[in-house]
């Protein structure tokens, strides 16, 4: 493998001078950048990038953390942030937590130790500020909210706004029984969902039916099983994200119960899936790809950025399908 020096010898320059074409950080005299560049072509040179990115304080890389690359909202957002990181010349290294805190810490002190040039986190840790403070490198929490989280960038869809929608639609449809699979408390979205799934409930009299459960599939299997046992007269369910809900439909088809002819159904994050599916699921949709590129623009403005505006809240929509039958 060819070494910088040895380019230097082959070309007649110095080091230095290798460098500096390779970087553009100086003028370099014309017939001398020539010969640079025709070794460098000649022998396939490519630069040390640990040596450069040490040298110049920036890898090009972006870490982008996420708690489970199975969910299917998480591959929309990573999908997006790849995409405009590749545009804007920086590599993005994919760590997956499987929702394991500890983990989510290694993987920052791994990344820090790469002089990323920020980190895109997805938590599962409210109180993972101070090693954010520690790392020294700009951070964006996306899609989850963290404890002792002043001055740090926060982006996320309006969950709050997201479980009144929803709670709303299903009685505009006709529901009385309404059964919300909420999503893990421990987490800000899943809090947030729940509260206005609970301010609509009292604002039209209805009991509140919860179920908790995690973002996923396997979950969402047992949760409806606990519905069909617990809750015999719903007709109308919440769940905390589409994975969750075609657990319920898979469950309730089973059991012989029509969705939407006996109990409507409604998702959360509008993933591919929820319009594959047949029939077609209604959810709540999330506007992962601008939030994944609100996330890149923040880091690639290196924070400071909008007049030192910290949290970006992106509205979420109703997208009604199948699964739901609203009364005209």
């Amino acid at each position: 493998m060819v070494s910088i020096r040895e380019v230097a010898r082959m070309a007649g320059v110095s080091p230095a001078t290798v460098s500096r074409v390779m970087n553009g950080t100086a003028k370099v005299d014309e017939e001398k950048a020539q010969r640079v560049q025709k070794v460098i072509q000649e022998t396939g040179f490519k630069p040390n990038e640990v040596a450069r990115s040490l040298y110049k304080k920036s890898s090009k890389i972006i870490g982008l953390v996420v708690p489970n690359i199975e969910n299917p909202f998480f591959n929309q957002m990573a999908k997006m942030i790849e995409s405009e990181a590749y545009d804007n010349g920086y590599r993005v290294v994919l760590c997956n937590t499987n929702d394991n805190t500890e983990k989510e810490r290694i993987n920052i002190q791994m990344l820090t130790s790469m002089n990323a040039d920020g980190i895109i986190l997805m938590t599962s840790d409210e109180e993972i500020q101070p090693e954010i403070e520690k790392c020294g490198i700009p951070v964006v929490i996306l899609d989850r909210q963290i404890t002792h989280s002043e001055g740090t960038v926060y982006i996320h869809g309006d969950h709050y706004q997201g479980g009144r929608i929803a709670t709303e639609h299903l009685i505009q449809c006709g529901c009385t029984n309404i059964v919300n699979i909420k999503g893990p408390q421990i987490f800000s979205s899943g809090r947030a969902r729940y509260r206005g799934y609970r301010d609509v409930c009292k604002k039209y009299m209805i009991e509140e039916q919860c179920l908790e459960c995690d973002y996923n599939f396997k979950d969402g299997l047992l949760v409806a099983e606990e519905i069909l046992a617990r809750y015999p007269k719903v007709d109308g369910i919440i769940a905390c994200n589409d994975m969750v809900a075609i657990s319920v439909y898979k469950v309730f088809s089973r059991a012989g119960i029509s969705i939407p002819g006996q109990v409507q159904l409604l998702g959360f994050d509008n993933i591919e899936l929820s319009y594959l599916m047949t029939p077609e699921l209604t959810t709540i949709a999330q506007p992962s790809w601008e939030m994944g590129r609100k996330a890149m623009e923040m880091i690639i403005g290196d924070i400071n950025y909008e007049n030192g505006k910290r949290e970006f809240t992106f509205p979420v929509k109703l997208i009604q399908r199948e699964t739901t039958i609203p009364q005209e």
